[in-house]
């Protein structure tokens, strides 16, 4: 299936630091390319991949599974540590959960973790009736905005395909159980306004992290969409300083 023009991957060579970056789900890179083009400019080697069933259709979405995100991701994982001596992995909502699974599963491989409105479970009542809905219907129409700044536009799918909802909701279910696993060091920022990831999800994640340093930092001026919002900003500059501050290459090596 063809992809849509604004969601192809997002590749930049640079130093011995590498950053893999994760969009969310029924996103694409394009919310992570302003992120990315950032990163790429100060020197970092970069990857943001295209998860399977993104950028397409929602459809395709609805026939792909975790596993299938998860081994994207670590296929991106795979390719930074070909050419870096170090690698940070960041991602936003769906992608923050699979930074988490990343550090679980390799963490001798991932040096930090950078999570933006990370989403690891919902109390939504509407979730209650999935294992249902999804038998009887494909997908439910997408409502509310992702983004709070005017103009920007965010390229999520319109609908919500409801057999991969419920594969990323087995997704949350391992990945809090295995949250004491993780012991990198973390920076978690989290809108104040968010209609997907609840507060809660920070919560758990800051309180069951096995990391000595673990930062949360509030975001007051962006909804779920931060990468693509008011305080993007905000979220590249100091993830930069988060990076530089643990990482274990010294001098120019950072650079290209």
């Amino acid at each position: 299936m063809p992809v849509l023009p604004h969601a192809e991957p997002f590749h930049a060579d640079g130093g011995a630091t590498g950053v893999l970056l994760l969009h969310g789900f029924t996103d694409s890179p394009s919310s992570m390319r302003p992120w990315a083009e950032h990163l790429a400019a100060d020197g970092f080697a970069v990857e943001a991949p295209r998860l399977p069933g993104h950028g397409t259709s929602w459809q395709e979405l609805n026939e792909t599974r975790w596993p299938d995100w998860y081994a994207e991701a670590s296929r991106g994982l795979d390719l930074l540590r070909d050419s870096c001596d170090e690698v940070f992995v960041a991602g936003l909502s769906m992608g923050a959960c699979l930074a988490l699974r990343l550090a679980q599963e390799r963490g001798d491989h991932v040096a930090g973790l950078i999570l933006v409105n990370p989403v690891v479970t919902s109390t939504s009542k509407k979730l209650v009736a999935l294992p249902l809905a999804k038998r009887l219907v494909g997908s439910l129409k997408r409502t509310g905005d992702d983004v709070k700044k005017p103009g920007v536009q965010a390229h999520c799918y319109d609908r919500t395909p409801l057999k991969a909802l419920g594969s990323m909701r087995a997704m949350w279910s391992v990945t809090r159980e295995d949250l004491p696993k993780i012991t990198a060091p973390t920076v978690l920022f989290r809108s104040v306004e968010d209609r997907l990831a609840e507060p809660l999800s920070a919560q758990i994640i800051t309180q069951r992290l096995s990391s000595r340093d673990v930062t949360e930092r509030v975001l007051d001026d962006s909804y779920h969409l931060a990468t693509l919002d008011n305080d993007a900003p905000t979220i590249f500059t100091d993830s930069v300083e988060f990076i530089r501050k643990h990482s274990t290459i010294t001098g120019d090596d950072h650079a290209v």
